[in-house]
């Protein structure tokens, strides 16, 4: 776990990040900001697809929706105009600090099955397949504070979902409803879509596309840029595209894992926004 920990410091610069904190958006950007491992790929994949017509003429979908955290550090210019309005950017940040003037996306995603899919994409990557074990990497993930962790992330943007420039999905809705959310992205990002365009948006976001597109999404830019900062070797493996199926993550956890879990929720969301579980916020977003 050490040479993990040391390896995420070094992931993105002090400059860098400052930077990205730093930028002022225009009025008709969208910043898409669901925490790690909930959605934020697919979405960007969504958001292009709907301004672009379906454009995939991109090396890794970080080229043409840029990290605003990590933007500086790849070399990319924020301030830049894109390949089609309305300018689009991935985030992970939290309301208080994500930058504002924006229109905002953030989906949301069961926290067990967000802790495995980061397990999963971090395993290969930043640490040996079978070095740090499932338990261990739960330990770090509820150790984080609070401004860093899920929950922290989840709150905030929770108390936000009045305001008309966010928009809150559930991961679990993208699954089952795949057509209904592209349609609705395209009202909310102010694209002006026919049939054609949504159809080509879904297809494109579908998983079969994703699947066979995988080099596109598996953040191969960000790898190039900070692997040897990050002390890593070369051909670590970061596939962002698989099967994301809903509930995953509470049988492949253990009985322990996940009380653990549901006690953290309760600190947080429970206690503050009075939602007994994650089930509850997804039937609340509908």
């Amino acid at each position: 776990m050490t040479g993990f920990l040391a390896a995420t410091a070094r992931f993105a610069t002090g400059e860098g990040y400052a930077k990205g904190l730093r930028f002022r958006p225009r009025a008709s950007d969208v910043i898409i900001s669901p925490y790690a491992k909930c959605g934020t790929t697919w979405m960007q994949q969504i958001v292009h697809g709907l301004r672009t017509g379906g454009d995939m003429a991109f090396a890794e979908i970080t080229e043409v929706v840029p990290w605003i955290e990590l933007a500086h550090d790849l070399g990319i210019d924020l301030e830049a105009e894109q390949a089609a309005e309305p300018r689009a950017f991935k985030s992970h940040l939290r309301w208080q600090e994500v930058p504002k003037g924006a229109r905002y996306i953030v989906v949301f995603r069961d926290p067990l099955d967000a802790f495995l899919s980061f397990f999963r994409f971090m395993e290969g990557w930043f640490f040996e397949r079978g070095m740090i074990s499932v338990e261990a990497f739960g330990d770090y993930v509820l150790s984080r504070p609070e401004e860093d962790s899920y929950w922290g992330h989840a709150a905030s943007w929770w108390a936000e979902r009045d305001r008309e420039e966010v928009m809150l999905l559930s991961y679990e809705r993208m699954k089952r409803d795949l057509p209904g959310v592209v349609a609705d992205v395209a009202r909310f990002i102010g694209v002006k879509a026919d049939q054609a365009r949504l159809d080509v948006a879904t297809e494109q976001a579908g998983f079969a596309f994703m699947k066979a597109h995988a080099g596109q999404f598996d953040d191969n830019l960000v790898r190039a840029a900070r692997d040897a900062a990050c002390g890593l070797p070369e051909g670590g493996a970061s596939n962002k595209v698989s099967d994301g199926k809903a509930g995953r993550g509470r049988a492949e956890v253990s009985d322990a894992l996940r009380a653990r879990f549901a006690e953290r929720w309760q600190e947080s969301l429970g206690a503050h926004h009075g939602l007994a579980d994650y089930q509850a916020l997804s039937e609340a977003l509908g």
